[in-house]
């Protein structure tokens, strides 16, 4: 679903991370994809020459440039998103509420499992 639309799961996630968190350091945006810092950085700057993020040319602070999403970013973010949702809907069609929530439950399991806490265990 999201070929289409010239996305990535990791180009998706990258412009749904900045959306709930504008400001997210090379780093923190390859930690919540799931890929390294070096396969972020050749993401962010494919995605900054196409006009889907802004980065600062000299770091506000140390080192870390902050990534925001342009208007553009939004836009095609938002066409992504329904693509996804879409998906899920298809995804969950089958299952009952009951399945439903255990599926859910079972998967934030395992995202805790991936970030090494132990907390929703």
């Amino acid at each position: 679903m999201l070929r289409p639309l010239g996305m990535s799961v990791t180009h998706y996630s990258c412009l749904e991370l900045l959306a709930q968190r504008p400001g997210l350091s090379n780093s923190e945006l390859a930690r919540g994809a799931f890929v390294t810092r070096q396969t972020m950085n050749v993401l962010l700057q494919a995605l900054e020459r196409d006009g889907y993020v802004t980065r600062p040319a000299q770091p506000p602070v140390g080192k870390v440039l902050p990534t925001r999403l342009t208007p553009r970013g939004r836009r095609s973010l938002e066409k992504a998103s329904a693509a996804v949702r879409s998906v899920e809907a298809r995804m969950l069609a089958g299952l009952t509420e009951t399945e439903q929530s255990d599926a859910f439950r079972i998967l934030q399991r395992m995202i805790h499992s991936l970030r090494g806490d132990n907390e929703g265990a």
